[in-house]
């Protein structure tokens, strides 16, 4: 295997994939209303991320898991999103996908891509539903970050030849900290606070694939 020249660190739900999968999960039980409230004050940095979190899994409670077979047909890539990492891995630029979502679709989706680097939220499931409970380190904007660096670090990298794209409140401080931080189709906080952004949902524009390969290349 040959060395990583670089690494690019994407968010899951809204950049990788259009759809917040707490929302769909929200509709699968009855409560999508309540959960997608929640969720855009927490993207839009308005409530505390884990805080934000919890209250919307615990409304999931009694959920059957064999829901998320159904859900993952509901899931769509952002636009050439395969064809981005494709090209990211040909040039043996490392991906990875850290997500305030869920393991049973953030695995899924990093089987279908090739990608072996994730890190994203255990939901507690007890005789096949789910408990409205998470287990384990929950994936804040600060673990976030820290799940940046020490990829880097496993990679043998320095910091400067890391990209990472993300589009909400819980993306901040991986973004900054990164060689390049792109706030992709994100809320105005994110765009305030990050000078590139990408406005269109599409994660193949020429000039952004130039600009993540000139810097981890």
């Amino acid at each position: 295997m040959n060395k990583a020249r670089g690494l690019c660190v994407l968010d899951v739900d809204g950049t990788l994939i259009e759809e917040e999968v707490i929302d769909l999960l929200g509709k699968e039980a009855d409560c999508e209303k309540e959960v997608t409230q929640l969720t855009i004050q927490a993207m839009r940095g308005e409530l505390d991320f884990e805080e934000s979190l919890r209250k919307r899994v615990s409304l999931l409670q009694g959920l059957s898991v064999d829901k998320f077979e159904h859900l993952y047909t509901q899931v769509h890539f952002s636009k050439n999103a395969q064809e981005f990492v494709k090209i990211l891995q040909k040039h043996d630029i490392e991906v990875g996908l850290v997500s305030g979502g869920f393991t049973p679709v953030v695995e899924r989706l990093a089987t279908e891509l090739g990608i072996r680097l994730i890190a994203a939220n255990h939901l507690e499931v007890k005789d096949g539903f789910l408990t409205g409970k998470l287990e384990g380190e929950i994936i804040t904007r600060e673990v976030k970050e820290e799940t940046l660096i020490r990829w880097t670090e496993e990679l043998d990298l320095p910091i400067e030849r890391t990209v990472a794209i993300g589009d909400g409140a819980n993306d901040l401080a991986m973004l900054k900290r990164a060689g390049i931080g792109v706030a992709f189709c994100a809320k105005d906080f994110l765009k305030n606070e990050i000078p590139h952004h990408i406005d269109e949902r599409d994660l193949i524009l020429n000039y952004f694939q130039k600009a993540t390969l000139s810097i981890v290349c």
